[in-house]
Parts: structure tokens; C-alpha cells; sequence
């Protein structure tokens, strides 16, 4: 089915390259095969994005190397498929290995609930992906136009209710993945590869061009909004009464990516269609999905997300096309109240006696420093682990399945190797995000993970002055307007727009229900840390009380008419 659009306006390139792809096949085969040089073709790039890969290169040495007259140094980011963030330690085990070996040291730990290597050479990529399938991990629909990694809150075993909802996260996952065998024979070795004919090969749901653009799912339970539920293409928030999972109300349109100065684009908040019972989520997941893959913007690659489609025909339309899809009438949306985003930290312990230990790791990132060991640690916690490891929408970890027996062996591990004091940080580091950005990400216009943790320590000591160490407040970077780690949801956003360069955003809900809006449209970092001192100082005296410092900044200091692509006149600041 083609858009009015579409009858008007030329495909993107990108739909050409995936029709004439035989199922995400191309190419790509033979480009991983050359070893004539350390990238792939561009259609291969674009493919190989279904099979959770993309093609970077180390952008620090980039010129150097092109003043030499040599090839850009390539190397591939590989994402695993990880629905709601579970891996066992035999994975865990293998995935640490893999990273010494055949990536970068370090294994990162993503906003999506998953892990990411980077510096993966081509010569290196199947085998990684071929170890990987020995654990049963893969990366299947990690990237690409199609329903990407589903987040759901990482520890089920606090209540049976969470177990419920992970099951149902997981469940949508696989309902959700790509038929196609291509990554099954270009990576694993079955048979028939590109140029081969599979007679019974389709995508029912998909189409042989997919969806317009990326897709995400996420599942959140009341009162904890970790997952950003607003920000995912497609949300399930768990209405849960006398501890039972009676259904969930469905959330649809929600996406961050822009372009700076292009008001055409910009970051939505899902809208909530109506409530469902369990047994409906995959029948309504498909029908939103197919909805998106007849409707959705393929002429425009910058207008081709959910939220453009719902934006441009109007939610009643879009409620009553999905309706009409899955033959599901919805019905009206339960009460929910979200007040928190932050992770739980230190040990808890589940209904079933186990216990988890959440651990801050600023960033994601899981690496060995002098002194501050944390992947031998975690390595060590998984040669002696029975339970599991939770990868969490904040980019931590929580040590799960937890017998009483082992929690001091574990205690003894992380005491050993100084972790014990990761979760005793101000609120504003426990509440941090920060995307790769430099120098790997292609798209990054302005660090982002490399300049986080001086960032925070700036802002920390104007908190400690304030008596605001432990307030929760977030604050997330990103090197380019993508939104990767969420910044347009948070209290304080620094979005790169050249080196050393920031659109300063302010004034989001910390509980994930309102976006912020543009305060600054190119700031350095000193100068966002200069401009926010004297704002954290008057909120620390001039909040309401339990007024977050998003809803402070939303009240006082943002211009009335400030949106999200314009700061607004100053005269319309409120009292």
C-alpha cells in the first residue's frame, strides 16, 4: 500500500536497496569476503544494519591517516539482540571474552538494554557473530527499518507480575523478528546465500522492504517509567491491580530523532490509544507495526518514523486503522502514575528469596582501568554466578538470581576491586546518559561519553554548594540530534551541534511525561555549566515542594513561548 505521498515523490534510496535485496541479502556476503579493503559497499552498509552491525571508523586518526594517503581505519559496532536486557553468565562469560579478542577491550552497555562492541574488525565479524550463536546470542534485527531491541524492566523476579511482563516483552521479540534466513546463511554458514532462490521465503508482516524506518517497542510498570515508555514507537504500560496483571494501556507515536534547524522534525511523546488484556499485546503489536509499513513516509527518510504518520493523519485515524487490523476494540485507558526513572542500586531481594545487586556504571561502559578493574570484576562475579546479569534502560547492571549463600562471595568481589562506592554518587550521576558519540559514531557532531564524567563533576560541585547532592536530576548528552540516549526526556539535555558545541535543552518531567525545550542553541559545556549555576541555586531556595527541577525550570524559567526549536522572548518568563 503506498501513501499519498509516495504517488507523488520518488522512494528514498533506501527502499531501492532493500526491494532489490533478496530478503537483506545483497551483496553483503561477498563485501565481508574482500579483503582488499576494511569497509563494505554503501547498500552493504545499509543491509548490514539488519543484521545489527554498522560500519565505523576511529574519526581520532581519521585525518592523519588521509594526509598518509591511507584507508580510513574501519571497523564494524556490532549490537546484540537482548530482549528486556537478560544474559546469563555463561553469556556474559563469553561476550567478555569476545570483546578481549576479536573487539575493543571494553563491552558497553546501551539505553536500549543490550551490548554493543565496537572496533570489530571485518576479518572479525563472523567469527564474533559465529561465537555468539554458541551462547545463543544474536543480532538479528539489532538495527535496521524493523522492531528493534524490546526493553522491559530488568528484574522480574521481584514479583510474579514483573516475571508476566517480561515473558510478554520476550514474546513480542520473537513474534517480531524478520523471517528472512539471510543472517542464518551469510553468517552461520547454512546454505544459500545471495543469488540463491528460497521458494517458501516471505515476510509476512514485514514486506520485502520492511518499515519505512527504525521501530522500537518498550514495556514499563507503574510507578517506574525506566524504559522512557513515551519516547518508544510502541508502549505497553502494565495496569496492575491487587497484584495482578489485569493488561496494559497501549502507547503509540513516541520518538526522539530531529534535525537541528529543520522544524519539520523534532521529538513526540507517544499517545495512549486505549487499554488491552494480556492475551491481545501480540495482535495489537502487529497491527500498529503494519499500519507504520503501509502508511509511513517512504519518501523521506527524516519523515519516516511513527511519530510523522500519527502527526500527519491524527490519532483517531491511526486508533481506528489498527483497530480495523487486529479486530480489537480498546477500551478506555486505566489510571498509571510514573514517579520515578532511576534504577534500584545496592541489594534487593525478590519474591522467590534470591536477591539482585543494581550497580551504576557511568555510561555503560565496562572496561579495566588502573585501578578501578570493573570488568575483571563482573568477570569474576560470572565464573562463580548461578543466577543471571540484567542489563538495565539506564545503561547499568544488576547482578540477578542471587542465592543468600553467595551474596557475600559477591559482596567480597566487588569490595575486592573498589565497586562497593559506584552507587554512592549524587543524584545527578545516578540519572546521567550519555551516548558513544567520538570517536566511532559517524553521525556524532560533538563528544558525548568522553567528556561526561568532567561534565557531571562541574555541575556536582555547584549541587554540594546547593545542598542538592542527592536530588534526582537528569541530565543526558548526545554528540548529535539522533537522541540515542534520550536527551530531549530529560531535565537537562546537551545535544552536539559541532565540536565542542550544545543546543541546551531544559524543563522535561524527570518522570519521562513531558519534553524539555530549547534554552540555549549553542552553548560550550562551560558556558551551559556558567548559565545552569545560577538556576540550580535558585531552585535549591524557590521550589514548591516535591517540585522536580525540570518542573521548576518549566515553571520559572523557561519563556512561556519557548518550544523545542526556538528559545522563546524573555519577556514571557513567568514569576
Amino acid at each position: 500500500m503506498s501513501s499519498p505521498t509516495e504517488e507523488t515523490k520518488p522512494l528514498s534510496a533506501n527502499e531501492g536497496i532493500k526491494s532489490e535485496s533478496h530478503f537483506l541479502r545483497g551483496d553483503l556476503a561477498k563485501d565481508i569476503a574482500d579483503t582488499t579493503t576494511g569497509a563494505i559497499s554503501e547498500n552493504s552498509n545499509q543491509l548490514a544494519k539488519f543484521h545489527g552491525l554498522y560500519l565505523q571508523d576511529d574519526r581520532d586518526v581519521r585525518n592523519a591517516l588521509k594526509k598518509a594517503g591511507k584507508e580510513k581505519a574501519f571497523a564494524f559496532m556490532l549490537r546484540v539482540r537482548l530482549p528486556g536486557g537478560r544474559a546469563t553468565a555463561e553469556q556474559w562469560l563469553a561476550l567478555d571474552k569476545l570483546a578481549d579478542e576479536v573487539a575493543s577491550p571494553s563491552l558497553r552497555l546501551t539505553t536500549r538494554q543490550t551490548f554493543q562492541f565496537h572496533g570489530v574488525l571485518k576479518g572479525n565479524v563472523k567469527p564474533l557473530i559465529q561465537r555468539m550463536h554458541q551462547v545463543l546470542l544474536d543480532s538479528i534485527a539489532a538495527c535496521g527499518d524493523v522492531n528493534r531491541n524490546v526493553m522491559a524492566p530488568p528484574n522480574p523476579e521481584r514479583s510474579a507480575v514483573l516475571q508476566e511482563v517480561y515473558e510478554h516483552a520476550k514474546a513480542w521479540s520473537q513474534y517480531a523478528l524478520p523471517k528472512t534466513h539471510a543472517y542464518h546463511e551469510i553468517w552461520l554458514d547454512e546454505e544459500l546465500v545471495a543469488g540463491g532462490e528460497q521458494k517458501d521465503e516471505s515476510e509476512p508482516m514485514y514486506g520485502q522492504t520492511y518499515l519505512p524506518r527504525k521501530f522500537k517497542t518498550g514495556f514499563a510498570i507503574p510507578p517506574s517509567n525506566d524504559v522512557d515508555i513515551f519516547t518508544q514507537d510502541l508502549g505497553y504500560i502494565a495496569i496492575v491491580e491487587n497484584g495482578k496483571l489485569l493488561g496494559y494501556n497501549v502507547t503509540v507515536g513516541g520518538g526522539l530523532g530531529m534535525s537541528h534547524g529543520n522544524a519539520e522534525t523534532f521529538p513526540r511523546l507517544a499517545d495512549v490509544l486505549g487499554f488491552i488484556t494480556p492475551d491481545l499485546v501480540n495482535a495489537v503489536g502487529e497491527a500498529v507495526l503494519t499500519t507504520q509499513r503501509d502508511y509511513g513516509d517512504r519518501t523521506n527518510r527524516k519523515h519516516a518514523r511513527l511519530k510523522y504518520t500519527i502527526e500527519d493523519r491524527g490519532i483517531a485515524w491511526f486508533k481506528g486503522e489498527v483497530e480495523k487490523r487486529s479486530g480489537i476494540t480498546f477500551g478506555e485507558a486505566r489510571p498509571f502514575e510514573f514517579t520515578t526513572i532511576e534504577d534500584p542500586h545496592g541489594w534487593h531481594e525478590c519474591v522467590d528469596g534470591t536477591w539482585f545487586y543494581g550497580l551504576h556504571i557511568l555510561s555503560g561502559r565496562i572496561k579495566d582501568i588502573e585501578g578501578w578493574n570493573m570488568k575483571t570484576a563482573l568477570r569474576e562475579i560470572a565464573e562463580i554466578h548461578t543466577g543471571d546479569f540484567r542489563l538495565t534502560p539506564s545503561q547499568n547492571l544488576t547482578i540477578s538470581g542471587v542465592t543468600p549463600e553467595q551474596k557475600p562471595k559477591i559482596d567480597a568481589i566487588l569490595a575486592k576491586y573498589g565497586l562497593t562506592d559506584e552507587n554512592n554518587r549524587t543524584g545527578l550521576r545516578l540519572n546521567s546518559l550519555s551516548c558513544v558519540a567520538l570517536p566511532t559514531c559517524g553521525l556524532a557532531l560533538a563528544e558525548s561519553e568522553r567528556i561526561l564524567d568532567g561534565l557531571l563533576a562541574k555541575f556536582e560541585t555547584v549541587l554540594d554548594e546547593a545542598g542538592l547532592r542527592d536530588d534526582a536530576i537528569s541530565l543526558r548528552v548526545t554528540g548529535c540530534p539522533n537522541g540515542c540516549a534520550r536527551p530531549y526526556a530529560s531535565e537537562i539535555g546537551l545535544v552536539g551541534r559541532a565540536p565542542n558545541k550544545y543546543a541546551l535543552y531544559l524543563g522535561a518531567s524527570y518522570n519521562g511525561t513531558r519534553l524539555n525545550r530549547l534554552f540555549a542553541p549553542s552553548v560550550t559545556l562551560d558556558d551551559a555549566v556558567a548559565m545552569i549555576t545560577p538556576i540550580i541555586k535558585r531552585y535549591a531556595l524557590e521550589r514548591d515542594a516535591g517540585e522536580g527541577f525540570g518542573d521548576f525550570c518549566n515553571r520559572v524559567i523557561l519563556p512561556a513561548d519557548a518550544t523545542f526549536h526556538s528559545v522563546g522572548t524573555q519577556e514571557a518568563v513567568t514569576a
